[in-house]
């Protein structure tokens, strides 16, 4: 039986809670990291879980998987776009998207952006989205290795966002489960502040309930400084 759990949280040094997630088991997950002044980035994170939740709710089952979340991504980039083009205070607006749709056999996803999809089982940890930010591709070329990339001063430097043009290229994929794995979809206060070797501990080395699981891995990242929203979603297959 599948079994999925949310957490989010301010962390420890921003004002606001600018992520946002939509959770509809057992098909649908999602997790958005709002970017843009004032609360300019809590509305478009907001817009776009809301916008592929009810998206996918209403198309499911009438188009194929991939090609419905990069639909749904499609349409929360022009709601977003045009809510930024038509309020000054939202001018620049945008988030990341990692959004996730679960079958009886398979995960697939669509994603814009730096935040994460993760697939664990037995003693591996795999990420199965790529990060469009250019530590990402200073990794892929070689030139900086992810450890470096913690650190890298433009770290938060995205290639791709949802919201911020009005065209988009959305990455979707498709992977085939084990049951007893786990899937998670997390914002980059997660990642930047636990390494992978950690975040595989926890998630693969436990037996603990879901809820505890994720517990856990936020008070990491908070005590290791908590320097940006957390937002996690947890499936256990």
């Amino acid at each position: 039986m599948m079994l999925a759990y949310v957490k989010s949280d301010i962390g420890m040094v921003r004002k606001a809670n600018e992520d946002s997630f939509a959770f509809e088991p057992p098909h649908l997950f999602v997790v958005a990291d709002g970017m843009g002044g004032h609360v300019a980035g809590e509305v478009a994170s907001s817009i776009a879980a809301s916008t592929i939740k009810e998206y996918v709710l209403r198309n499911l089952g009438d188009v194929h998987p991939r090609q419905l979340l990069e639909q749904a991504i499609l349409q929360a980039n022009q709601e977003i776009f045009e809510k930024s083009q038509t309020h000054a205070e939202y001018a620049g607006m945008g988030t990341t998207v990692t959004a996730a749709i679960l079958d009886e056999t398979t995960v697939f996803w669509g994603h814009v952006g730096d935040s994460r999809l993760y697939y664990g089982y037995h003693d591996k940890l795999e990420q199965l989205s790529s990060d469009h930010s250019l530590v990402w591709e200073l990794i892929k070329a070689g030139t900086i290795s992810k450890d470096e990339a913690l650190t890298h001063p433009q770290r938060n430097l995205l290639t791709r966002a949802v919201g911020t043009s009005e065209h988009l290229r959305v990455e979707t994929g498709a992977y085939q489960y084990a049951a007893g794995g786990k899937v998670l979809l997390c914002t980059d206060g997660l990642t930047n502040m636990v390494g992978e070797d950690e975040l595989a501990q926890a998630l693969l080395s436990s037996e603990q309930d879901g809820q505890l699981i994720l517990d856990g891995l936020i008070e990491k990242a908070n005590h290791a400084g908590g320097s940006d929203n957390i937002t996690a979603i947890l499936i256990a297959l």
